[in-house]
């Protein structure tokens, strides 16, 4: 599809906390999308889509604060007219599912980006779904099965709690998490032990552990724990 179908251009909102990332981004699409705004976490990038209603946002997974499936989820209950294209290196199948069902129109690979961003965002906006060719078959198959009863951390772990895991895995305190969230702080210690019995965690390591293989957290963001490097994002 070619930009002239669309005058003006349609705008885009950048979320990703790597700023070379955004750099990267901002030159390889500026030719043919208006960019109205860069952000680097995922509650920046709730208040900036709710002030900015760009036509789509592009959003990493592992995002600082709120991981972008759960901006998603949050951005499509509120009604937010903006479509949403998955950018990130996670080539797991059910991370990419998971984006699908929360609202998410494209899941692009980030290696694959200069080739098939662009194509996504069109696609996206045409109504249609794009998915990375390399994981394509996996998730169509996966979005086909009509049960959604696998053990994934989205169907075990509500909303609130993929958020406290996400921040405890990056080291927040029990207070800061009670801050972030504005929730009481014995709340998010209730939280913290339902998600350590639904996921069998006996430490903070194993929830960290749990957090990056789920793809709620990079191994970059993950506070140390003596996570072992094999345990990061599968490539």
């Amino acid at each position: 599809m070619s930009a002239k179908s669309f005058s003006p251009k349609p705008t885009l909102l950048l979320a990703d906390d790597h700023a070379i990332v955004i750099e990267g981004l901002r030159k390889l699409l500026q030719p043919e999308f208006e960019l109205v705004g860069a952000v680097g976490d995922g509650w920046a990038l709730l208040e900036a889509a709710e002030k900015l209603r760009p036509d789509v946002i592009v959003v990493d997974v592992s995002m600082p604060l709120l991981n972008g499936i759960d901006a998603i989820r949050r951005l499509k209950r509120a009604g937010s007219p903006s479509k949403v294209v998955i950018l990130s290196m996670h080539m797991d199948a059910e991370i990419a599912t998971e984006a699908f069902r929360a609202g998410a129109s494209g899941y692009v690979l980030k290696h694959s980006a200069t080739e098939a961003l662009s194509n996504a965002i069109w696609e996206a906006l045409a109504g249609r779904r794009f998915v990375s060719p390399r994981i394509a078959q996996s998730v169509t198959s996966n979005l086909m099965q009509s049960s959604h009863c696998d053990e994934g951390f989205s169907v075990r772990l509500t909303q609130r709690e993929r958020e406290v895991l996400q921040l405890v895995a990056e080291g927040r305190t029990i207070r800061g998490i009670a801050e972030i969230l504005q929730i009481a702080i014995r709340t998010v210690v209730f939280h913290k032990s339902n998600i350590m019995d639904k996921v069998g965690a006996r430490t903070t390591a194993d929830l960290t552990q749990h957090a990056i293989k789920s793809g709620l957290i990079s191994l970059q963001l993950a506070v140390s724990y003596d996570v072992p490097r094999e345990t990061g994002i599968r490539s």
